[in-house]
């Protein structure tokens, strides 16, 4: 009686845990998109060089984390901010480019992007099955897609931008699941910033994918 009593505690700890990782996550998610939100507002006028020095400034944060993770949590959620903010800076020319040309496309790409997200998500959440090994898939994939943006630089293919965005966007439903199911199956809660990282950048790409999407319907 004794051990079974301890056992049910001990599972409603474990749960108290994961609920209190994925509130802490997702809250970081938020303030992340939040930063991002305001990094491409203040950048909106920004040039394109100024958007890459912003952007390899935000991915020396990411790699900054993982260093600053071992000594002070402070930090870690630090640089996770200054992520956001940057990245926003640094993707703000190409959104003030798409509003330009048309600012519907901005609205759709963020609807279809919380769908997207919420659908995937729950998905990963609530599957049993490890995605584990689906992980190592789209990460290739991840670079072979990246090779095919490489190509369609040089390459004049008809359709071509359009099948990187669908591709695109198969292969971040995949990171996506991943993602959120780490989020259940984690335990330690000082992994919540990094599982925000990383929810928030499928969240990102997402939005840019969907977003040549819908602005490439009215060439």
């Amino acid at each position: 009686m004794t051990d079974s009593l301890t056992y049910r505690r001990m599972g409603t700890a474990a749960r108290g845990q994961a609920h209190t990782l994925f509130a802490q996550t997702m809250a970081y998610v938020a303030a992340t998109a939040a930063l991002f939100a305001l990094g491409a507002w203040l950048g909106r006028n920004l040039n394109g060089v100024v958007g890459i020095i912003a952007f390899i400034a935000a991915f020396a944060c990411l790699i900054g984390m993982r260093f600053a993770a071992r000594s002070s949590q402070q930090l870690t959620i630090g640089l996770l901010a200054a992520f956001g903010l940057l990245i926003g800076l640094a993707v703000a020319p190409t959104i003030a480019y798409y509003g330009s040309m048309d600012p519907t496309a901005l609205w759709q790409a963020g609807g279809a992007t919380a769908l997207f997200i919420a659908g995937f998500g729950a998905a990963g959440y609530a599957t049993r099955r490890d995605l584990a090994p689906l992980a190592r898939v789209l990460f290739w994939a991840l670079v072979a897609l990246i090779v095919f943006g490489i190509v369609l630089i040089f390459v004049n293919i008809p359709g071509g931008a359009l099948v990187y965005s669908v591709l695109g966007l198969v292969i971040f439903a995949g990171f996506t699941m991943f993602d959120f199911q780490r989020l259940r199956t984690s335990t330690d809660i000082n992994s919540a910033p990094f599982l925000a990282a990383s929810i928030f950048l499928d969240i990102l790409n997402v939005f840019l994918f969907f977003l040549q999407i819908f602005s490439g319907q009215r060439d």
